[in-house]
């Protein structure tokens, strides 16, 4: 199961789990959640830099209204209220890796490798990566993939990394307020540019943003990205264009914040059985793949009387946690339990 043409990273850190949890949306975490209550640890793992998947990157305050009990939520109150959820477990989550490279070895768990080097070995793997995994939409900018990693980054792995730089944000939704003032206090000079003077992001951080610039503090320019110039094999200047000319900025960190595109990636190498070349059949028993100890639950999968909501992706989690149980403990047996009634389930959330 390891894709072709894809070299192993250097390995920078393994991790033992029960399960490999790939994709931290509100249906990975709340598998979180179901794999606790029957005593298996999760590794979560995504390639976005946050927790919540498309609800919170895409919609974080745009109001949800089919979820049972809560008559409205935010995406990004819900993905709060799901990981408040799942603490009493303990989870481990590595955002801002994805998952390269999936293979069995001899002992029959699976060993997953990260673009970042992260190693995850476990028995179970549950596939909850929604559409896919997000990736950058990357400007259209002759010499920008030649200077990827060496000064123009698509997300923020490490704030100290920014420090001490000339920093250019291109964009005006939330990743690029947000990260406007995140970087703001250890920048040499910090640029933020977009096309427009209105913003699609939280209005109170606009207005921050806003008096920063005024203050002095930073420059924000109504323009667009025209161009990239290197010095010494690394990012050195960002030509803006504005107001019919070109602005040339000293830049050794450029952040493009374009949006994200959703693609089934690294996937499609997994010798899982597809539908259409990109959802994965399920069994809708456990919700288990076409590969023994593959579990795919959320809009990744597909079944007959198949719904495209989180509600049933919750569903889908439960049941898919017994038969990870089944994989990763054979010699125990499953017993059915209420978290009402059972002072064993109440110990593991922590509430006894």
């Amino acid at each position: 199961m390891q894709p072709n043409g894809h070299d192993l990273p250097e390995i920078t850190e393994t991790l033992q789990t029960d399960v490999l949890v790939v994709g931290a949306g509100p249906v990975g975490i709340f598998a979180v959640f179901e794999l606790g209550l029957l005593g298996l640890q999760a590794v979560v793992v995504d390639s976005l830099t946050k927790a919540g998947g498309q609800c919170a990157e895409l919609y974080p305050e745009k109001p949800i209204y089919d979820i049972p009990g809560i008559p409205v939520v935010t995406g990004q109150e819900l993905t709060d209220r799901l990981m408040e959820q799942a603490a009493p477990f303990d989870p481990v989550y590595r955002l801002g890796h994805r998952i390269m490279t999936l293979e069995r070895r001899d002992d029959g768990r699976f060993r997953a490798v990260s673009d970042f080097g992260l190693q995850v070995e476990a028995p179970v793997v549950f596939i909850a990566a929604g559409c896919g995994s997000f990736v950058p939409r990357k400007p259209k900018v002759p010499g920008i993939l030649e200077l990827e990693g060496k000064g123009v980054e698509y997300a923020v792995r490490r704030k100290d990394d920014f420090k001490g730089h000339d920093i250019v944000i291109i964009g005006g939704g939330d990743s690029a307020i947000d990260w406007t003032l995140s970087l703001l206090e250890g920048a040499k000079s910090l640029t933020l540019v977009h096309r427009r003077d209105k913003f699609r992001a939280h209005p109170a951080s606009v207005d921050e943003v806003m008096a920063a610039v005024d203050a002095g503090r930073m420059r924000f320019i109504l323009g667009e990205l025209g161009g990239v110039r290197a010095a010494n094999e690394a990012l050195a200047f960002v030509d803006v264009k504005a107001g019919g000319e070109t602005i040339s900025l000293p830049c050794q960190r450029l952040l493009p914040f374009f949006g994200l595109d959703m693609r089934l990636g690294p996937i499609l190498d997994w010798q899982l059985d597809l539908e259409n070349g990109k959802l994965i059949k399920v069994d809708t028993e456990t919700f288990a793949t076409s590969t023994p100890g593959i579990f795919a639950i959320g809009d990744i999968n597909t079944y007959p009387g198949k719904l495209k909501l989180i509600l049933s992706g919750f569903h889908e989690a439960a049941l898919a946690s017994r038969g990870a149980f089944k994989v990763a403990r054979p010699n125990d047996k499953l017993r059915f339990q209420y978290t009402t009634s059972s002072s064993e389930l109440q110990e593991r959330l922590k509430v006894a």
